[in-house]
């Protein structure tokens, strides 16, 4: 199976592991699994370490922080390309829940786009199933 990791699975595999479920741990540690990140999530954790916030008491860098998602957690890091952006322009937005985060936004149309389960724990996500969106919530 190919999974697509949410920036917030990505932060609580860094700094709490123990706060994901049973499940998606068994989903995460199954080497026939790949595992992927849109390079949005990449950015989203440089900000986050940048603006001194949850990574900086683990991660000397920014860098030291991609680097242990690339080769410790063994994530790859997708581009964003033009079809995700198509697919983000068609993209319905939650407005019910004041879902306008666009991270979010490119994250959910990456996975469509690439058709791969996304893994989050991010309840709002659930209204975009119904535009394409294979959901995994931890």
């Amino acid at each position: 199976m190919r999974l697509m990791l949410d920036t917030c699975v990505i932060i609580d595999l860094l700094t709490d592991v123990d706060s994901i479920s049973p499940y998606a741990i068994d989903l995460l540690g199954d080497y026939s699994n790949v595992l992927y990140a849109s390079s949005e999530s990449m950015r989203e954790l440089i900000v986050l370490f940048n603006n001194k916030k949850l990574l900086n008491k683990y991660y000397k860098t920014a860098e030291d922080v991609l680097a242990a998602v690339e080769n410790e957690l063994r994530i790859e890091f997708l581009p964003i390309r033009r079809d995700v952006c198509y697919t983000y322009s068609r993209l319905q937005l939650n407005k019910a829940m004041n879902h306008f985060d666009p991270s979010d936004h490119i994250i959910i149309s990456h996975a469509i786009t690439e058709r791969m389960a996304l893994m989050s724990s991010d309840l709002k996500f659930e209204f975009y199933q119904d535009q394409g969106l294979e959901l995994i919530l931890y």
